[in-house]
């Protein structure tokens, strides 16, 4: 348990910081463009550092691992990671989020080394809106053939994540709503959020949970649902005809700090126990300095347990300070 009594259950890794995107809202070309330096091939995890530390995580109460980024589709042989993660015992829930350009060719070897399901992240189904927001011109029949491939072979239900940003796609949120409905995928809402430093973020830029629930709650009435477990990020709600569910991520206007059971272990192998934190724990010094597992496992628990962090609860009412944020290309989702 941290200081506010919050359990540590899942852990997210981000496996390369690089993408073949460029998102408006979270690698925008203006500050990640062609000079931009990545982490070199050293500065990175291996496979086999990434497994063990997953392994001490689940030691100290890790059930859920997500693979993330950058895109982790594009970390070389990443099925082999997978297979690696789902021999850990204790691993209860291991997933991925993608934004789903390389889904459709390699859903079938990621299922088979063990991947349960994904999240793939996909901000409009207007194909113009959509090449705009990802600024590589990738259309978004791509990402739409992907979310089948996964469906097809067992990776279900796959979540489609969609950012609501005002004035860019908010009005392509109902038609998304409604071609995910009686599909067996379920379409999720993120709120804007001011994650890293690049993206230009302002409040009146966010669409709030409230007015997106109202949005839909008009043409496919809607009610809510309990939450499944401790910590679960979405609100989600059903539709009325049973025709399946929605979730909405309103970390912004409805912050969830206070039962946030999450941590992040960045490509270079920094422990960040906040999607906003500013200090990166650098578990990869440890790793290659020859400390054993108990060693690693008590310096996590310290971490843990001393932890503060509300920084969505924070923002809502007070200025939060001028220190840099990591990217979220860097940290991970």
């Amino acid at each position: 348990m941290d200081t506010l009594s919050r359990p540590l259950h899942d852990l997210r890794i981000s496996v390369t910081d690089r993408c073949n995107f460029r998102c408006t809202y979270c690698m925008p070309k203006e500050v990640f463009g062609r000079a931009y330096e990545f982490l070199n091939r050293d500065e990175i995890l291996s496979f086999e550092e990434i497994t063990r530390l997953a392994r001490i995580f689940v030691s100290q109460g890790v059930e859920k691992v997500r693979l993330t980024g950058g895109e982790p589709t594009l970390r070389r042989d990443l099925p082999k990671l997978v297979a690696m993660l789902r021999d850990i015992p204790g691993v209860k829930d291991l997933t991925l989020t993608t934004n789903g350009s390389r889904l459709a060719e390699m859903a079938r070897d990621l299922k088979d080394a063990g991947l349960d399901r994904v999240t793939v992240s996909l901000d409009s189904l207007d194909d113009a809106v959509f090449r705009a927001m990802n600024d590589v011109d990738f259309p978004v029949s791509r990402v739409l053939d992907g979310i089948e491939k996964a469906a097809r072979v067992g990776l279900t239900p796959v979540k489609a994540n969609m950012v609501v940003k005002r004035g860019v796609n908010e009005h392509t949120l109902v038609d998304f709503a409604r071609h995910f409905q009686s599909s067996g995928h379920i379409a999720r809402f993120i709120e804007y959020m001011d994650v890293g430093n690049s993206n230009g973020w302002r409040l009146d830029d966010v669409v709030t949970a409230a007015e997106i629930v109202e949005m839909i709650n008009r043409e496919m009435p809607i009610e809510p649902l309990k939450p499944q477990y401790r910590g679960e990020v979405a609100e989600r709600y059903r539709y009325r005809d049973g025709s399946g569910e929605i979730g909405v991520i309103a970390s912004v206007s409805q912050p969830f700090c206070g039962n946030c059971t999450r941590a992040r272990l960045s490509a270079d192998g920094r422990l960040y126990t906040c999607l906003f934190g500013v200090i990166g724990h650098d578990l990869r010094k440890l790793l290659r300095s020859d400390e054993s597992d108990d060693e690693i496992a008590a310096f996590v628990s310290r971490v843990w347990s001393r932890r503060t962090d509300r920084y969505s609860e924070l923002r809502a009412y007070e200025t939060p300070g001028l220190d840099p944020k990591p990217e979220m290309s860097y940290i991970g989702g």
